[in-house]
């Protein structure tokens, strides 16, 4: 353990400031019934604090636990990161811990927007994470899981021996050649120093690590706040590492935070998949490994973050890599910085045998908030799923151009009418309970978002004018009908264009004035534009960039405002904003459209070449 925090440094380059299907309405008693059905509690409670706000179907000491725990590590992190820990404009992240795996996995909840390692197979773990536009959303499990990693006695271990006999026996390999094969990994055939008490024993036969589900949600929180706090265009192996280097984060008493500790199962994990070339790693190649036979795990990807944070010597040179790569150097000329890869992996393979340090900071418990909770009805509950899944079902894929080749043709073609068939079904489905629940405003609301979010404006206007016959208060409901309005009037007659989108952007402009901090109406009048073709205004510029600044790590809207910004002759600006879609660490489907833009923008400005 080390006495003292270590000044942890990132770069930061946040920039400147559907009709219901016909089916009969349920009569009045049964309305009545129904409605006092849905008022009724369910078993989901929401806990909320200044930064994340969490739903689970566990018990309330639990969830007011891991949400206590959360806004812990965010005042760590900000400790860390030389960022104040106060109120700030960032809308909150919402986060939902679900009871089992099959049940997450029943929602098949594919990640469009992040992804991890490659990692090798065995190390798949049920989490989803989409950074939205109008605000990030995680989901987990609230039950610990299991990867097996060893089911036969051949393993790295055995090959390691067998190796290092052969090297000896073979006279022509020198010491410097051997110290080389030896020394350009991450990990190593030997790992001594890494077992501890809480680690596995290295046996034959089956070997098995549990992944506890805090560990899977404080990873995935240190990913969300750097993105969020510091977007950049990171490597994704750092940011791989950087979760997994917070997911021991851990509480003592009442006033100390800790993390950095190895992962359980660290010893195991070497010990089973040996090293894995550095060179790879430094030059992106991992990136294209397939999962069904690379060596490439999350403990390797913690090793390496976890050695160049800690190093006193390494850390510097880890600042100046990151900030070339968030510039758009490619991967070898950002990877110089480090110098002889030989000698950055003997140091790596020394700092593998040895104990590990780890960090313990003491803090004032009176500056984290108690989290505010609430059960939820069983109206409310019914849709929480819903709205998980709405980012993974409204993403269709494109169909394929004319120039590609017909095998690709067919694939893309495939996925693409893949998506929409089950889009539609989901769709369907978002209607019958629409129908089934008419005075529920969180269907209508649901609704009119996928309807509008999937091309459909008359529907998504008629589940808004339900939505806002239930509460007129309610913000959304005219964001929803508005954003349909101006849909719907760029298919108009010519002469009728004009008067419709302006019915629509005073909508949208109601919306805004009910609650000017609101992001939802900013994103909305942007959009009103990009749906008509119609160059944006100033005004909507600035309340585009306004939402950026509230959601920084959203790649639809950052790509929208670099379009804009460049669109005024803002070159420079646009291309900062958007090389972390580029050839930032997650394929979005906003990635093409942004790296054709950085590529433009950058022949224009000058600047050093994107990477990938």
């Amino acid at each position: 353990m080390r006495a003292c925090i270590m000044p942890f440094i990132v770069l930061a380059l946040l920039p400147g400031t559907a009709v219901a299907q016909a089916t009969p309405e349920p009569a009045s008693h049964s309305d009545v019934v129904v409605t006092g059905t849905r008022a009724q509690p369910s078993g989901w409670r929401e806990a909320s604090t200044q930064h994340v706000v969490v739903l689970s179907d566990g018990s309330e000491a639990e969830l007011v636990r891991l949400t206590r725990n959360l806004e812990r590590l965010h005042f760590l992190l900000s400790g860390l990161l030389g960022r104040p820990y106060q109120p700030d404009d960032q809308v909150r992240i919402h986060i939902t811990l679900i009871g089992d795996v099959a049940e997450f996995d029943s929602m098949d909840l594919t990640n469009k927007r992040w992804q991890q390692g490659p990692f090798n197979d065995l190390f798949r773990i049920s989490r989803y994470y989409d950074p939205r536009e109008d605000g990030a959303v995680m989901a987990t499990t609230r039950v610990d899981q299991r990867t097996v990693i060893e089911r036969t006695p051949v393993n790295a271990h055995s090959v390691a021996s067998a190796v290092s006999g052969l090297a000896q026996a073979n006279q022509s390999l020198g010491a410097a050649d051997r110290a080389a094969l030896e020394g350009a990994v991450i990990g190593d055939l030997s790992t001594t120093g890494l077992i501890s008490d809480h680690d596995l024993p290295v046996t034959f036969g089956e070997h098995a690590i549990d992944v506890p589900a805090e560990s899977l949600l404080y990873a995935g929180y240190a990913q969300h706040y750097l993105q969020t706090y510091f977007p950049a265009a990171y490597p994704r192996w750092y940011l791989d590492g950087f979760g997994e280097i917070f997911a021991s984060f851990a509480t003592h008493g009442d006033n100390m935070l800790e993390f950095g500790r190895s992962p359980r199962g660290t010893g195991a994990v070497l010990n089973e998949f040996g090293g894995y070339p550095l060179a790879d790693v430094l030059n992106d190649k991992y990136l294209t490994a397939d999962p069904h036979k690379t060596g490439w795990t999350p403990i390797h990807a913690w090793l390496l973050t976890h050695f160049l944070f800690f190093s006193d010597t390494r850390r510097p040179q880890l600042r100046q890599y990151l900030a070339a790569r968030a510039a758009g150097a490619d991967a070898a000329t950002a990877a110089a910085v480090f110098g002889d890869q030989k000698v950055l992996a003997r140091e790596l393979r020394a700092y593998y045998g040895a104990r590990k340090p780890y960090e313990q900071v003491t803090y004032n418990p009176a500056v984290i908030d108690e989290p505010v909770v609430r059960r939820l009805t069983k109206g409310e509950a019914a849709f929480i799923k819903g709205r998980l899944e709405l980012g993974a079902r409204i993403l269709v894929p494109p169909e394929p151009a004319l120039d590609v080749s017909p095998k690709v043709a067919k694939l893309m073609q495939h996925a693409h009418d893949d998506a929409v068939r089950q889009r539609d079904t989901w769709l369907a489905r978002l209607r019958d309970d629409a129908t089934h629940w008419p005075k529920d405003i969180d269907a209508q609301l649901l609704l009119a978002e996928a309807e509008c979010r999937s091309g459909n404006p008359d529907p998504c206007v008629a589940a808004a004018e339900r939505a806002a016959a239930i509460d007129p208060a309610d913000l959304r409901a005219s964001v929803w009908k508005g954003l349909a309005m101006a849909e719907s009037a760029a298919g108009a007659p010519p002469d009728q264009r004009a008067g419709r989108l302006d019915a629509a952007r005073a909508a949208i402009a109601a919306a805004n004035r009910q609650d000017p901090e609101a992001i939802e109406p900013l994103l909305a009048y942007f959009q009103s534009y990009a749906v008509s073709g119609e160059t944006p205004t100033l005004n909507a510029i600035d309340g585009l960039q306004k939402a950026v600044g509230q959601v920084p790590n959203a790649p639809e809207s950052r790509l929208a405002l670099a379009g804009a910004l460049a669109g005024r002759g803002q070159d420079a600006v646009a291309r900062q904003i958007a090389l972390p879609v580029a050839i930032g660490p997650y394929d979005s489907p906003e990635r093409p459209a942004a790296k054709a833009l950085v590529a433009r923008l950058t022949n224009q400005t000058g600047d050093a070449p994107p990477a990938r």
